[in-house]
């Protein structure tokens, strides 16, 4: 199959896209940065006096709980976000619609990052 490659395209080792590698490092970096963070996360957790709503805000509220939350939907948002558009982009054949969808997936990702970054930031201040 590599024989209907061009030269170029052969020298330079890019797929058709010329973005799918980038975006497959980045989608299996996110996901062990969650295999990381997601047990540091539960541990945080478990380690509540009780799971009251001042236990909890007290969490939020310390420097460590604040930098290991929006760690953790950090790398989880970016990580759907990028689930998401491998989905849109391989099952939505109208290159319209499909546009569309990409960029509103993106748009709900950075409006849930901001959200989950103001609400860490109001608890922590």
């Amino acid at each position: 199959m590599s024989g209907l490659r061009t030269p170029l395209s052969r020298a330079k080792g890019l797929g058709s896209a010329r973005t799918g590698s980038g975006h497959f490092i980045a989608q299996r970096v996110s996901a062990v940065a969650l295999v990381i963070l997601i047990p540091a996360f539960v541990w945080m957790i478990a380690r509540l006096p009780d799971l009251s709503y001042e236990a909890a805000r007290a969490l939020i509220a310390s420097p460590a709980g604040a930098l290991v939350m929006l760690l953790t939907l950090t790398a989880a948002i970016y990580h759907m976000r990028l689930g998401l558009q491998v989905v849109i982009e391989d099952y939505i054949p109208a290159p319209v619609t499909r546009a569309g969808l990409l960029i509103v997936n993106t748009l709900i990702a950075a409006g849930l990052w901001l959200t989950a970054l103001y609400s860490i930031l109001v608890i922590a201040a």
